[in-house]
């Protein structure tokens, strides 16, 4: 299935009043699909897997901006340092540290995104909430010179339980809030939480970003 153009000028025309951005989730879709969605005026792109953005970068329009939503390993960060605009998934110090490794060695700063961990699964990576104020009020981040820390992102439950996705996206929000204090420089702006089954709760609890795929592009093949 190609681009669903209608649903995408839709979520583009609910979205825009409200400052919220839209992150279009192309990972598994072939370059025709990111290509045709480009050619309606969008640039922003996530992808999971760091073979598959490689590859992607390599070939599409150089202007396109780059998120790697995934579960990032830290051996694999130099592949995507040079030109990722924007990580979503950092789970760890660790992550950090490798990721500011990588963009010293590519001369350049990476805006970062900090996991949260706000859902009902265990499979669901990030830092908790002790963690995540611990990190903030330690000054570490500073530790970090080549990396700039945007804001969180954050992962509800796989549920169709609105007043669960709604009580963690409130926590989420109420995380972002309080971590903002530390920022008082503005940076700190991103709230990246909410996906095609539940963005628009999403953003009636705080958030700024929004990752969509298969409104888009129709349900994914991991048959590849």
């Amino acid at each position: 299935m190609s681009i669903n153009k209608e649903i995408y000028f839709q979520i583009k025309e609910q979205l825009e009043p409200q400052s919220v951005e839209l992150i279009a989730v192309s990972k598994t879709k072939p370059n025709e699909d990111l290509q045709a969605l480009y050619d309606l005026g969008h640039r922003a792109f996530g992808e999971n897997y760091v073979q598959e953005l490689v590859d992607k970068e390599a070939s599409l329009p150089k202007d396109i901006q780059w998120h790697f939503i995934g579960h990032l390993q830290s051996n694999k960060v130099k592949y995507i340092a040079p030109f990722v605009h924007l990580i979503h998934g950092v789970d760890s110090e660790k992550l950090l540290q490798e990721i500011n490794k990588q963009a010293i060695k590519c001369n350049r700063v990476i805006d970062c995104l900090l996991q949260v961990h706000i859902a009902t699964e265990e499979t669901k990576f990030g830092f908790d909430g002790p963690a995540l104020h611990d990190f903030f009020v330690s000054g570490r981040v500073a530790d970090y010179s080549n990396v700039r820390i945007r804001g969180l992102m954050g992962m509800a439950s796989f549920s169709d339980d609105q007043q669960l996705l709604s009580q963690e996206f409130t926590t989420l929000k109420s995380y972002f809030d309080n971590a903002k204090q530390a920022f008082p420089n503005g940076q700190f702006d991103i709230l990246s939480m909410g996906m095609s089954s539940d963005y628009a709760l999403a953003i009636s609890k705080g958030s700024t970003m929004v990752r969509i795929g298969s409104l888009l592009f129709g349900a994914r093949n991991y048959t590849k």
